[in-house]
């Protein structure tokens, strides 16, 4: 596979491909907060999340099939890869190219999404803290995770 390209998002032509793939990944990966709330989370992502986030897109053959949200500088929102596209390095380029743009990076991962604790561990984050819910009050258990350049 050739290596992805990355270019920025462009709002309203990519907004719904970028939602589409972050419910299709969130979907496989917290599948514990339950489909009503993550499509409640989805329209967040559609009408407020994107247009006040640094969004990048990778893409193969033209097509978006990931992206990475970028919030007060370097903290990451957001890393979705569409799930037949997840395990192929796409995410590890996007988060390299962030890294490179800001030099450090900083996230929060639910603990009960091992996969992505797994891979953000792999990259080098390291764990800051963590909290018992999530943003919502949800008992949902989060990690904060950060890596330097």
């Amino acid at each position: 596979m050739p290596a992805p390209t990355i270019r920025p998002y462009e709002p309203g032509a990519d907004t719904e491909t970028v939602a589409t793939i972050w419910l299709d990944a969130s979907l496989l990966a917290h599948p514990f907060l339950g489909l009503p709330l993550l499509l409640e989370h989805q329209q967040l992502v559609r009408e407020k999340f994107l247009s006040v986030s640094e969004n990048w897109l990778a893409c193969c053959d033209g097509a978006p099939v990931g992206f990475i949200s970028l919030l007060d500088e370097s903290f990451v929102g957001g890393l979705f890869i569409a799930p037949g596209w997840q395990g192929r390095g796409i995410g590890r380029r996007l988060i390299h190219h962030a890294l490179a743009l800001k030099g450090r990076l900083s996230l929060e991962v639910y603990l009960r999404n091992e996969q992505a604790l797994r891979f953000y561990t792999s990259l080098g984050f390291r764990e800051v803290s963590r909290r018992a819910t999530d943003d919502e009050g949800l008992p949902f258990e989060n990690a904060l995770l950060e890596l330097s350049g």
